[in-house]
């Protein structure tokens, strides 16, 4: 079964999921509406702003990842990156000490090497392994939509996926260092 999935149903997967959840991301850039007042306060070094507007613009994601975590479930993502990283790449390397507070499990696999591993082509997020939301993109990076799926072909290929990126995958407070000097960050970061 493949069904389009909208914004509220998605997040209760995450409230109903039992075991948790995986997410692979393959682009460089999010062209993303909401966080366009961070990504600007981020290109400006507005450091105060910027935590302003991460606290309360995520703030629901951030509740939603802390209930997650600590009632024992895993919440884990990996990000296929260009190096060196993108200034969205940046920007969201910013951002995710926040994530990682909120117990998300981040990790980042060098576009490179995820070339020679059998990777899906798309990205999208597991729940318990059993089903997934893939994430469909326009040319200018804009999440066009979200489709529920169960096929066991996909999910066999969307966990095979998981267990290759997460093998090979550098945790984020390994990858952040390794990135520090690249450009100008939050004192947080």
């Amino acid at each position: 079964m493949r069904r389009p999935v909208h914004n509220e149903e998605f997040l209760d997967l995450f409230r109903t999921m039992r075991r948790g959840a995986f997410r692979l991301e393959l682009r460089d850039r999010y062209n993303v509406a909401a966080e366009r007042e961070r990504w600007e306060a981020f290109l400006a070094a507005d450091w105060a702003r910027l935590e302003e507007l991460n606290r309360v613009q995520r703030a629901v994601w951030m509740q939603l990842m802390k209930d997650a975590t600590t009632s024992g479930r895993q919440v884990e993502r990996v990000r296929v990156v260009s190096e060196p990283p993108s200034r969205y790449i940046q920007f969201e390397l910013t951002l995710n000490a926040g994530n990682a507070e909120a117990g998300e499990d981040i990790r980042y696999l060098p576009r490179e090497q995820a070339a020679t591993l059998d990777l899906p082509g798309e990205d999208y997020w597991l729940f318990d392994g059993a089903v997934a939301v893939v994430l469909r993109f326009d040319d200018d990076d804009v999440l066009t939509g979200m489709e529920l799926t169960d096929e066991p072909a996909t999910l066999a290929r969307y966990r095979s996926g998981q267990q290759l990126a997460w093998q090979h995958a550098v945790p984020y407070p390994v990858y952040v260092k390794k990135w520090a000097g690249l450009g100008e960050h939050p004192p947080s970061a």
